[in-house]
């Protein structure tokens, strides 16, 4: 038996620890956007994008929603599955390619909702690989024994930044989150092995150039305009990137096993990242194994980079397509170049009944966190308006502002 309070584990066997996954949720939004409805303002066609993709819906986020607010619900529901409190949380990891500001780190505002105070909070920037990196970061941390608990997170709203004249990428991507938690545990299984690459030198293939990028042509300095590339919009050399990921999947799904000490017999699923249906196919194809190996959702949800895989995790679990004791393997591939591969074996540890949480106390965090904010922030401005009101802090504003208009 596993006792799951933070400051002690009991354990049974060798005393190793193992970093299990036993919560899982995801965060979808309402609105979706079909073929069909993007051919009314991009030139396109519903037949042509799934005859290549195999895409016909993706969700959409609307003014309201944030990769935040997503990421937020998706971890809510994971805690639900886990059964744990907000309190417990040691780390939150937030993989993203949309942060909703450069800082503060997504992480830090879905840490702020989730009123988990002591938790440190960070995002990790991998692209589509990013879910695959952050899992293996939390769970190396849970191995150490420095941690006991963790929230891993993959949020996106790809929408935000896809130039929507460009047919070529913005048929592709969605909207979504997706979390899982990770504990601690004497019980074997759980993470297994994981390999992370890059390969820098493929980073024009797939990027969204943004604060401080610059475009360098011989000894000309350009803004990425001049090169077809917007500030802030995603720019995709598909073809490219299409021959690196039919390329790497099937090799670091062969390299993670056998670091795991597995084969290809012993996997029950494979949920690979999902970008474009003939990409899995042809990996299933290189690996000489049936498609229904792998687990895939594309057609409802598009790409939705850090989000896809846990997206496909939890509904393969709501699936069935997961048992206890099933060795899974996760393979993401995507910007920088890079790609990273994961072997888990799946059954949460046995948690004793009696430190099982209510729904009710959650909820009471929850709001608990909103309010603790809002006051905060209540307080900053009061705290601003005092100092603007100070004549000596007016003077200090007055010289600011006239440096400011300096040449």
């Amino acid at each position: 038996m596993v006792t799951t309070n933070r400051s002690k584990i009991t354990a049974n066997g060798n005393g190793r620890l193992y970093a299990h996954i036993v919560g899982w949720g995801k965060a979808l939004p309402a609105t979706i956007m079909t073929n069909a409805d993007l051919a009314a303002f991009v030139e396109t066609t519903d037949e042509w994008i799934v005859a290549r993709t195999g895409i016909r819906e993706r969700r959409i986020a609307s003014e309201t929603e944030t990769t935040a607010t997503l990421g937020l619900e998706a971890a809510r529901r994971a805690l639900e599955i886990a059964d744990i409190m907000p309190d417990e949380i040691e780390m939150v990891v937030v993989a993203t390619s949309t942060p909703d500001h450069i800082f503060p780190s997504t992480a830090s505002l879905i840490q702020a909702g989730l009123g988990a105070n002591r938790a440190g909070a960070f995002d990790l920037s991998a692209a589509c690989s990013g879910f695959v990196y952050a899992v293996s970061m939390a769970a190396q941390a849970i191995q150490s024994g420095s941690i006991k608990t963790a929230v891993v997170i993959g949020s996106e709203t790809m929408s935000r930044v896809m130039d929507w004249q460009d047919r070529g990428t913005c048929i592709l991507f969605g909207d979504g989150a997706g979390a899982v938690v990770l504990r601690a545990s004497h019980d074997e299984g759980g993470v297994l092995a994981s390999v992370l690459r890059s390969d820098g030198t493929g980073g024009d293939l797939l990027g969204i150039p943004s604060v401080g990028t610059l475009d360098y042509v011989g000894d000309d300095i350009s803004l990425p305009e001049a090169h077809g590339h917007k500030l802030n919009k995603m720019h995709m050399n598909g073809s490219e990137v299409y021959k690196f990921a039919t390329r790497v999947i099937a090799e670091s799904v062969l390299q993670v096993l056998e670091k795991a000490g597995l084969s290809l017999r012993d996997v029950k699923l494979i949920v690979p990242h999902q970008a474009n249906l003939r990409i899995i196919n042809a990996a299933a194809r290189a690996l000489k194994v049936d498609e229904s190996l792998f687990m895939c959702n594309l057609d409802r949800y598009g790409n939705t980079s850090a989000a896809s895989i846990p997206i496909a995790l939890v509904e393969a679990v709501e699936q069935g397509l997961i048992q206890r004791g099933d060795p899974v393997v996760f393979v993401g591939f995507g910007g920088g170049l890079t790609w990273a591969s994961m072997v888990v074996r799946w059954g949460a540890p046995t948690i004793d009944g009696q430190l099982r949480f209510k729904r009710q106390r959650r909820a009471l965090t929850y709001a608990m966190a909103r309010f603790r904010s809002r006051v905060t922030r209540m307080n900053h401005q009061m705290n601003d308006t005092i100092r603007r009101a100070r004549p000596e802090q007016g003077r200090v504003d007055r010289l600011r502002e006239r440096v400011k208009k300096l040449p």
